[in-house]
């Protein structure tokens, strides 16, 4: 699938984050899914065993790159160094697309290794639009970017999340990757309302959802180490309703990574969920 440098097309595939526990699933079998979802980061070594084990799965499946430390939300700007590395990983896979994520992980002089969270002020918009310009200029393609997992908001916030996303995504021509799980553990920690949530993004916009478990408490911490609850099944239900065009869907797995039958039941629930979504809509 190719993309022009002004449009990533609709895609509707099911698949699954491709985790080193599965490597020999899926170069020796055939797996069931449409696509895979890789970790940028652990793929952007130079002749790497990884890096040719990709090379050999991606003769059989599409695959989407997902990156964790592009820091998009950085006032420094965002690493030249990162980006050449990024572009060469995509020049040498083709993926269906690029993704990242709303956060910053890094200063000028750290990094992280954390997606921490934005205020969700003017001033900071200005800065995540300003790197997305110089990530989409430097890839030369446009990328997705996810909605995060919040735990705490600041004082300063002007906007909320999904008007954040929404004025994000019409500066600057990008894509969004909904995380469901994201959206139901944000909700259960700040008291928002997943309908208005949904309601207020650019639902055109969206080409991917992930799926994921999270750690359930007082505060809910989004671990992807357990299945998906029913709670997240039921609001990806409403997501897929709402969507005015076809998305692909995954499953996420980061923890206490099962085999991969398990996987795949998670997958086939996620099709039929979004097949009884489009009937619904066609009804």
């Amino acid at each position: 699938m190719s993309n022009s440098n002004d449009m990533i097309e609709p895609f509707g595939g099911f698949g699954l984050g491709l985790r080193r526990t599965h490597y020999e699933d899926f170069l020796e079998g055939d797996v069931p899914v449409d696509f895979v979802e890789v970790i940028s980061e652990n793929y952007m070594i130079e002749g790497g065993r990884q890096l040719r084990i990709l090379e050999e799965i991606r003769e059989k499946h599409p695959v989407i790159i997902h990156g964790v430390s592009m820091s998009i939300g950085s006032a420094g700007g965002l690493d030249s160094d990162y980006l050449d590395k990024l572009k060469q990983l995509e020049r040498r896979i083709d993926p269906l697309w690029v993704s990242d994520h709303l956060c910053w992980t890094r200063t000028s002089a750290h990094n992280s290794h954390d997606l921490l969270p934005l205020p969700l002020t003017g001033e900071a918009l200005d800065v995540v639009c300003a790197n997305i310009d110089r990530a989409r200029d430097h890839l030369g393609r446009p990328m997705l970017f996810e909605n995060p997992s919040s735990y705490l908001t600041f004082p300063e916030d002007e906007l909320t999340e999904w008007e954040f996303l929404c004025e994000m995504a019409r500066r600057t021509g990008c894509y969004l990757l909904l995380d469901v799980n994201n959206i139901y553990v944000s909700s259960r920690n700040h008291g928002f309302s997943v309908d208005e949530y949904l309601s207020g993004l650019p639902l055109e916009r969206v080409r991917q959802i992930h799926l994921a478990g999270h750690t359930p408490g007082e505060i809910i911490i989004d671990t992807h180490d357990r299945e998906v609850c029913d709670d997240v099944w039921a609001l990806y239900a409403k997501a897929m309703k709402a969507l005015p065009q076809p998305v692909a869907t995954m499953i996420e797995r980061d923890d206490k990574i099962p085999p991969l039958p398990e996987l795949l039941s998670e997958l086939d629930r996620a099709r039929g969920i979004a097949s009884e979504a489009c009937e619904a809509v066609l009804a």
